[in-house]
């Protein structure tokens, strides 16, 4: 059939070209040409019908082969990745309330110490003299005031003598009160219990009060500290869930946002959060880095590849199904709208519903309607 509708067409082309073409004027030689035209239009529209039928009856016609998946629901989780710094709880530089000469460290670099335990003592020498010195008047003065107090309950001398001995006493018992204050000032003690990171400073080396002496560290309770830009205030809230990667030490934690700040800062336009984490082994150290991941969105619904949705010449986005007729798969173009993507994947709130066949591979090159056969 395909051989004698071109002949059919070549042969009425000829038969209209037999007549004279000296005699014919311009005009018959258009108005033959206008009908040779319509001829050929006449007899293309019949070849492709007839090619049309040809192609439905024609079990030899080779078919695109596609691969497809199912759509299927599943959690989808969609993350913000900031960066981060881990804090320690406790972690403080501990400075000498007083100026002196160094005269003895108790602890070294790595040493684990317990709260109120003595780590530095600088010079207290000339308060220790006064100490004893006033202690001594002190002794006096008490059994001074004691035997003025036997013999003022016996009415035996004068309530005078009687109040100066008290009030000797008890103003030693200041002085002596005073001078103890100002002996612990001169000592540095662990305010609370952790592990000396650095000695800063040395025996015999001056103390000053704006000069810091040991870095005390406890690192059994840390946070991680980062900033977040102000467009996301909405989907982050405490209890928030994060993923924790440290790239230095290739560790994974999974926890959950503690809190939330409550200022932006001008400058970045960006908001803190903190992430409480445990770490008992001191695995974790005080200003390692972090990659924060944050889950700001989650929902349960029909998730495809990214790379299977495709977009038309006015911007909608579509993916191509397969309808199933026997062995063969007739492509259908179905309109999607997707909601976001994350690690290549993308949520579809509508177009699609559960266990349609989406075109994979071969999803560039087949068109709406066109008949496929499904591979593996």
């Amino acid at each position: 059939m395909k051989k004698i509708i071109p002949l059919l067409i070549l042969s009425s082309i000829l038969s209209c070209g037999d007549a004279p073409k000296k005699s014919a004027t311009l005009t018959e030689l258009a108005s033959e040409k206008s009908d040779l035209m319509q001829q050929i239009d006449s007899l293309s529209n019949v070849l492709k019908s007839v090619e049309e039928r040809i192609s439905k009856l024609d079990t030899t016609k080779r078919l695109n082969v596609v691969t497809a998946i199912e759509a299927k629901e599943k959690t989808f989780r969609h993350y913000i990745k900031v960066q981060g710094t881990v804090e320690a709880d406790q972690s403080v530089e501990l400075y000498p309330e007083r100026s002196g000469t160094i005269i003895q460290i108790f602890v070294k670099e790595g040493q684990q110490v317990s709260k109120g335990e003595t780590l530095v003592q600088i010079d207290n020498s000339i308060v220790e003299s006064s100490m004893i010195e006033l202690q001594t008047e002190l002794n006096l003065a008490t059994t001074t005031f004691e035997r003025q107090e036997r013999l003022w309950q016996q009415n035996i001398g004068s309530e005078l003598q009687f109040l100066q001995a008290k009030a000797k006493k008890e103003g030693l018992e200041n002085k002596l009160n005073s001078l103890e204050e100002q002996a612990k000032k001169l000592v540095i003690s662990a305010p609370f219990s952790g592990v000396i990171d650095e000695v800063f400073a040395k025996v015999g080396g001056v103390a000053a009060p704006q000069i810091p002496a040991i870095r005390l560290v406890n690192l059994n309770t840390i946070h991680v500290e980062s900033e977040v830009t102000e467009s996301y205030l909405k989907s982050i809230k405490k209890g928030t869930e994060v993923e924790l990667f440290f790239p230095s030490i290739s560790k994974n934690i999974s926890a959950k946002i503690n809190q939330v700040g409550s200022y932006i800062n001008p400058n970045n336009r960006s908001f803190k959060i903190r992430i409480n984490i445990n770490n008992p082994n001191n695995e974790l150290k005080a200003n390692l880095l972090a990659d924060v991941k944050i889950n700001d969105f989650k929902e349960t619904g029909i998730v495809i590849p990214t790379k299977l949705i495709q977009k038309d010449r006015i911007g909608k986005t579509f993916v191509y199904t397969l309808m199933q007729d026997g062995d063969i798969f007739s492509v259908q173009k179905t309109y999607i709208q997707d909601k976001m993507a994350y690690n290549n994947e993308s949520f579809i709130v509508d177009g699609l519903t559960p266990h349609a066949l989406i075109v994979d591979k071969g999803s560039r090159i087949v068109k709406a309607n066109e008949n496929v056969i499904l591979g593996e």
